[in-house]
């Protein structure tokens, strides 16, 4: 039997169609239309779920069957980039400069033409960014310049991080490995980065399939965490602590 899309409804409340009706082809479409109201985006990843579409296209829901996640003890730096990020002077914060990094992730990469972060897309984060539940990681320059990040969406002792930038090379390695520093500091083992691209598997990304994903989300996504802004807790650290010796590398 050929499965066909789920048509949401227009109530934000109304649940997802189960993940395992999503399309094996293109992989992972499960649903279009409803909207990208704080509670619908919530339910969504939640449950497994993401939207991805381009401007002019309708709001597209995926759950694809391969799913990208790190381990919090798994973000792998190369030593060459250790070493460069340790010796650069930079600085990492959270929830400083939110719209920013948003802004900074939305902005065309070479060779690429549009984004899938639309302005809706960036609207919507500014709520769930202003209810506590979505956060940036910053990555400043040894002048204080904004020089790149990620964010995402937290909920439990859940991270999904939807898109990272750089604007000085290295600047996103080093978010993405204090991001991982700090929610293993926490308690938090997961970072879901939805699906795999080359840089996330030079960083060490794993490939789950979709039933070990949502056993991990379904334990982790109501436990304790932190609904709310996290410049407080996360802190501010220099490169050099997130990115110290390893104990078999040499220091240099």
């Amino acid at each position: 039997m050929s499965r066909r899309i789920v048509e949401l409804s227009p109530d934000p409340d109304a649940p997802f169609p189960p993940v395992d009706w999503a399309l094996r082809d293109p992989d992972g479409l499960l649903a279009v239309g409803g909207d990208l109201s704080p509670t619908r985006f919530l339910n969504a990843y939640r449950n497994g779920i993401f939207p991805w579409f381009s401007e002019g296209e309708p709001i597209l829901w995926w759950s694809p069957s391969q799913r990208a996640v790190f381990r919090t003890d798994g973000v792998h730096l190369a030593h060459r980039l250790r070493r460069r990020l340790r010796n650069s002077g930079w600085m990492v914060r959270a929830d400083t400069a939110f719209a920013e990094v948003v802004a900074g992730c939305a902005a065309p990469r070479p060779g690429q033409h549009g984004t899938w972060i639309t302005a809706g897309m960036q609207a919507a984060y500014q709520q769930l960014h202003a209810l506590g539940h979505a956060h940036s990681i910053e990555v400043l320059d040894a002048d204080g310049q904004l020089i790149g990040g990620l964010f995402g969406l937290s909920f439990g002792r859940m991270f999904c991080a939807d898109s990272m930038y750089s604007a000085v090379s290295g600047a996103s390695s080093l978010a993405l490995a204090a991001l991982a520093w700090r929610l293993r500091d926490w308690g938090w083992p997961l970072i879901d980065a939805q699906v795999p691209n080359a840089h996330t598997q030079r960083l060490g990304v794993d490939i789950w399939p979709r039933p070990r994903y949502l056993a991990a989300l379904t334990e982790l996504r109501d436990a304790p965490g932190l609904s709310q802004p996290w410049s407080d807790a996360f802190g501010h650290w220099s490169a050099a602590q997130v990115c110290p010796p390893l104990p078999h590398a040499p220091a240099a």
